[in-house]
């Protein structure tokens, strides 16, 4: 087994089991995500969170199991390739928030997976390296766009171009991460916001996640169109009567009532 899931809390935890590869990606971690991020379905679940066993996060694909590729044609390569994609869109049409908790670092489609999350959190000293031109190949899982929207460009093609890596703390401060921690406390900051998640209006959070999600690729006058859409809904909802009531009697709202 190189992956299970967990039910904790507010939270569903999808445990990367590989710690001997330093949780290399296995088609079973691929699968364990997509379930979960398709469980998430179901009311309560306020958020997925990806993490690791042991004391990193995910070092990506397993050069053992990549060089036997070579022998293997481009189409069926392809094929290979998009257990990886499955997983990235599987996270990005989760209903519920998914959350990388992040400890040791990150390598490779490790990055791409983490940054594919809507939220990341990371342990201060874990750094997050995209050496894929050293191995003469180039980056997948959604790398080249997550990372461009959230690294400043020279600095993302420096990394890139030459297969460096980059600090939490230096992530942090450009504001590429969500939330940096000590070390080894990054699963449980991340359930603490999952906690949070919980206490929420889910119904609203996840509106806000699609409009999130749709908000990269859409031009402003689709946006505009789909936030007008999940307004008028949100208004004529119990989460606003809620909200609003409780914000008139100068009280903190009880969402988690709506849902007993």
């Amino acid at each position: 087994m190189s992956a299970r899931i967990e039910h904790r809390g507010d939270a569903l935890i999808v445990w990367n089991v590989n710690a001997a590869r330093r949780n290399a990606l296995t088609p079973e971690y691929y699968a364990a995500v997509v379930e979960a991020c398709e469980r998430a379905a179901v009311p309560g679940i306020a958020a997925v969170v990806l993490t690791g066993e042991g004391d990193f996060f995910c070092a990506g694909g397993d050069l053992n199991t990549l060089i036997t590729r070579r022998e293997l044609s481009e189409a069926a390569r392809r094929d290979k390739i998009e257990g990886l994609h499955g997983v990235i869109r599987a996270i990005r049409a989760c209903p519920a928030p998914v959350i990388a908790a992040v400890e040791g670092g990150a390598a490779g489609a490790g990055v791409s997976i983490a940054f594919a999350c809507d939220m990341v959190v990371a342990a201060r000293q874990a750094r997050f390296t995209m050496a894929y031109v050293k191995a003469g190949l180039a980056p997948d899982g959604g790398l080249t766009q997550t990372l461009a929207r959230v690294i400043p460009p020279h600095l993302l093609a420096r990394l890139m171009l030459l297969g460096e890596s980059v600090d939490a703390e230096r992530l942090h401060m450009i504001g590429a991460l969500s939330e940096i921690c000590a070390d080894g406390d990054a699963l449980d900051t991340a359930l603490s916001l999952a906690d949070r998640l919980g206490d929420g209006p889910q119904d609203t959070q996840r509106a806000i996640k699609r409009l999130l999600v749709q908000g990269r690729a859409a031009t402003l006058d689709t946006q505009l169109d789909a936030e007008r859409d999940a307004m008028a809904r949100a208004q004529g909802g119990d989460e606003a009567g809620e909200g609003i009531a409780a914000f008139l009697d100068k009280r903190p709202p009880d969402f988690r009532k709506l849902r007993a």
